[in-house]
């Protein structure tokens, strides 16, 4: 049964040979500070026109309740028309400040539950809209107050594969850090295989960044898919911007797939207790026969993609917020 370029039909899992999670060689002396510190540093000066990922395009709904959310300490209120276009402002109502997130949206047009007064995505008695754009998978707000950059019309969106021909999932979750610790955390792709074994294995950084015109890890290892089952692939990491990492399948089964991982910071710059949402959205696709049937299965897969997720951000998120908690009694630069 071939392909659907006719050739035979082979799959993509092997049988991993090697030595076990203690054997394996140590990579502290690659993962040298000054590398991660500098790739921190060139992906903190890119410039992100002020645009933050608030979540999942599919968690803004026509005809559902509004969302709320939280960026640089700043209430957020986001919402669709009758049409889908999506429309976002400040969470507080202008009239006497109701949390807009707990209202509804009737027709279209937003309606606060206090006092039934009707925003419809308009400026109206000092409720200034703020820009928002709808990628696809993730949905983007402009806050020039807390970005505090040169704004841009539209946000940096990762080049990748279509939605229409991909599996897409959106995991979220919360951390006591700052964004740039978790940008950090994905910057360091050497404790992959170390700290994540029940998904990484055989994993070896062959060439690291080069300089801003050569800015990528590229990474070779193995996705575990059960006890001796993997899937080996090559994979670079970039930050497109100062808040995105993004790890891109360049090689192997699931190639052009990207995971693309998002920190926004939900406290101001002068919070003494820093909380960072982690948004990472993963688009899978594949050129393999059947893959129309897991695009058809996708309701059922999400879940388990998101669970994945999860299960990484759980150690990952002890990372990043072990670092800021030394960052922050000066018990490590940065």
């Amino acid at each position: 049964m071939g392909d659907r370029a006719g050739k035979r039909w082979t799959s993509p899992l092997r049988r991993r040979r090697g030595p076990g999670w203690a054997a394996q060689a140590p990579t502290w002396r690659q993962a040298r500070p000054v590398v991660i510190a500098e790739a921190l540093k060139r992906a903190s000066a890119r410039p992100s026109g002020n645009w933050f990922v608030v979540g999942a395009s599919r968690d803004v709904r026509v005809g559902g309740r509004p969302c709320g959310r939280t960026v640089g300490g700043v209430e957020v209120v986001l919402w669709r028309s009758e049409a889908g276009a999506l429309h976002a402002g400040p969470g507080a109502c202008p009239h006497l400040g109701a949390p807009l997130r707990d209202s509804r949206v009737v027709c279209g047009t937003l309606v606060c539950h206090w006092h039934g007064l009707v925003l419809d995505g308009g400026a109206f008695a000092g409720w200034n809209p703020y820009p928002a754009h709808d990628d696809g998978v993730l949905v983007w707000v402009r806050l020039d107050t807390v970005g505090g950059e040169t704004p841009s019309d539209r946000p940096v969106v990762p080049v990748r594969p279509a939605v229409d021909s991909a599996v897409d999932a959106v995991f979220t979750t919360v951390g006591r850090c700052e964004a740039q610790d978790v940008v950090a955390n994905r910057l360091d792709p050497w404790h992959g295989s170390w700290f994540h074994p029940y998904s990484f294995v055989d994993l070896t950084v062959v060439r690291e960044p080069q300089g801003d015109e050569d800015d990528a890890f590229v990474v070779d290892v193995s996705f575990r898919v059960a006890g001796r089952l993997v899937v080996p692939v090559r994979a670079e990491f970039t930050a497109p911007g100062p808040r995105t990492v993004v790890m891109r399948v360049t090689d192997g089964e699931g190639a052009t797939s990207v995971v693309e991982t998002h920190a926004t910071p939900l406290t101001g710059e002068a919070d003494r207790q820093p909380r960072t949402a982690v948004v990472e959205a993963v688009v899978a696709t594949s050129g393999r026969r059947g893959f129309e049937l897991a695009r058809a299965a996708a309701p059922v897969l999400r879940p388990l993609m998101r669970r994945t997720a999860g299960r990484l951000w759980r150690d990952d998120l002890a990372y990043a917020e072990r670092r800021w908690a030394l960052r922050s009694t000066g018990r490590f630069p940065g």
